[in-house]
C-alpha cells in the first residue's frame, strides 16, 4: 500500500484515502499507510526562531516553495509546526500558531495538485481543531498529551491518528539538567501512560504513534542509548517515529557546531533505524534520508 504514497508529485489520487482529507483520510489508524517501506515525514517549521531552519519558511510563497522540493525528493508526510520546541525556546500562543500554519496547510490544499499527507505539529487542541479543519490528517504532540488533555479528546472524536512524544518539562528549560537512572526504560514507562491516557480518551490504539523524543530533556549520552535500543521501541507494537535531524548531540560526536553540516549524520541514524524496525523518520533533507531509508529497507528485506 505504501507505495501509492511514495513520491507523489501531483497525481491527485487518492486511491486509498477516498476523496476527502483530515479524518476520513485515515479512519481505519496510522497502520493504513505503514504496511510497507518506511515514510519520510518532511519538517515544515513555519516559525521565526527553530534551531536549524527559523524564518526560512514563514512566508506563504516560500513554506510553498519547500512542500514542492519535497514532494519532488519523496516526502510521504509534510508536519507543519508553528512553535518552535528547540531548547530554550518561549511558547507561542494558539492564535499566533494557527495564524502561521493553517494558510500553509489551505495552500498545500488548495495550490498543489498532491494528496500529501499532513500533520500538525502541535501540543494545543485549538491548534490542532484549526488545522485539521484546513485539510491535515495527523497530530503530532511533542507533549505525548500532557500538555492539553483536549488534543486526545479531539485526536478520538475526529478518528485521527496522534503521535505522542516523550519529554520532560517545557522546551524553555528541558535542557537544564536532565537526569535518567535508565533512559530507555524512563521513556517507554511515560509513552506507556501518555497511551494509556490516549486509549482513556477514546483514541483507537490503531491511531496510535510513539515517539522517544531524542534531544527532548536528553542528555547525549541518553539519545544514544536510545537509538543503540530502538528495538525496545518498536517492540511495544506502536509504529514509532525517529526525529534526529541534524540534532546538536551528534554534532558534539562529529566536531560540528552548524546543523546544516549534520545532515550525513542523520541519514546514519535514519538508516539505523529502519534496520531497527522504526517506520517514520522525521527530517529537514527529504532526498538524502530518503535514500537512506530506501537502501536500509532493501537490505533489511534481503535478510
Amino acid at each position: 500500500m505504501i507505495s501509492q504514497f511514495n513520491r507523489r508529485t501531483g497525481s491527485g489520487s487518492h486511491t486509498l484515502l477516498g476523496d476527502r482529507h483530515a479524518s476520513s483520510r485515515l479512519a481505519c489508524g496510522i497502520h493504513t499507510i505503514l504496511d510497507d517501506k518506511p515514510l519520510i515525514m518532511g519538517i515544515l517549521n513555519v516559525t521565526p526562531d527553530s534551531f536549524s531552519d527559523g524564518g526560512k519558511f514563514s512566508g506563504l510563497d516560500e513554506a510553498i516553495q519547500q512542500v514542492e522540493l519535497m514532494l519532488s525528493e519523496g516526502v510521504d508526510i509534510i508536519d507543519i509546526g508553528g512553535e518552535s520546541t528547540r531548547p530554550g525556546s518561549d511558547s507561542v500562543a494558539a492564535g499566533e500558531q494557527i495564524r502561521r500554519v493553517v494558510p500553509v496547510i489551505e495552500a498545500i490544499r488548495q495550490q498543489l495538485n498532491s494528496d500529501v499527507l499532513i500533520s500538525i505539529d502541535t501540543t494545543l487542541s485549538e491548534v490542532a481543531k484549526a488545522a485539521l479543519d484546513a485539510g491535515a490528517d495527523i497530530i503530532n504532540d511533542v507533549s505525548g498529551g500532557r500538555d492539553d488533555a483536549a488534543i486526545l479528546t479531539l485526536a478520538a472524536q475526529t478518528g485521527v491518528p496522534i503521535i505522542l512524544m516523550h519529554s520532560q518539562g517545557m522546551p524553555k528549560t528541558m535542557q537544564d539538567n536532565p537526569h535518567y537512572e535508565n533512559v530507555v526504560q524512563e521513556v517507554l514507562d511515560v509513552l506507556n501512560e501518555s497511551i494509556e491516557a490516549a486509549l482513556k480518551a477514546g483514541v483507537k490504539k490503531e491511531a496510535i504513534a510513539i515517539d522517544p523524543g531524542i534531544g527532548f530533556a536528553k542528555r547525549k549520552q541518553d539519545n544514544i542509548a536510545l537509538l543503540a535500543h530502538l528495538d525496545k521501541l518498536v517492540s511495544t507494537g506502536f509504529p514509532v517515529l525517529l526525529g534526529t535531524s541534524r540534532k546538536r548531540f551528534m554534532g558534539t560526536i562529529c566536531d560540528v557546531t552548524e546543523p546544516s553540516e549534520l545532515v550525513t549524520a542523520t541519514a546514519v541514524t535514519t538508516a539505523l533505524g529502519v534496520m531497527a524496525g522504526v517506520q517514520m523518520f522525521r527530517v529537514h533533507d527529504v532526498k538524502e534520508n530518503r535514500q537512506a531509508a530506501d537502501v536500509a529497507w532493501a537490505i533489511k528485506q534481503s535478510r
